[in-house]
């Protein structure tokens, strides 16, 4: 153990507080980018409580909202691992926010 904290890897919580903070990031390569990689680059945004990647994508949720809209603001067509990120949204209780 390396003494650091694990972030959880559920991110599919439906209470309202919970969805309005989770991001959901598109075109990734997960080939290459791994778990470890997502968290290093968007726990700079704010507290991260679970994370999960999946086949071409991945969904980050933080403790706040205010820091899910800093993640899309900040990240959305970031290059990473040779394709730009897509679609970097917010998920909300009935709707889809875009930026």
């Amino acid at each position: 153990m390396t003494g650091k904290t694990q972030t959880s890897n559920v991110t599919n919580k439906n209470d309202p507080k919970s969805i309005n903070s989770r991001v959901f990031i598109g075109n990734l390569n997960t080939a290459i980018v791994k778990k470890v990689d997502i968290e290093a680059i968007f726990s700079k945004y704010g507290k991260i409580v679970g994370c999960s990647v999946h086949k071409g994508y991945a969904f980050v949720q933080y403790m706040s909202e205010r820091h899910a809209r800093a993640a899309v603001a900040g990240e959305n067509a970031r290059i990473i691992a040779g394709q730009p990120l897509e679609k970097l949204i917010i998920f909300f209780i009935s709707n889809f926010y875009f930026w």
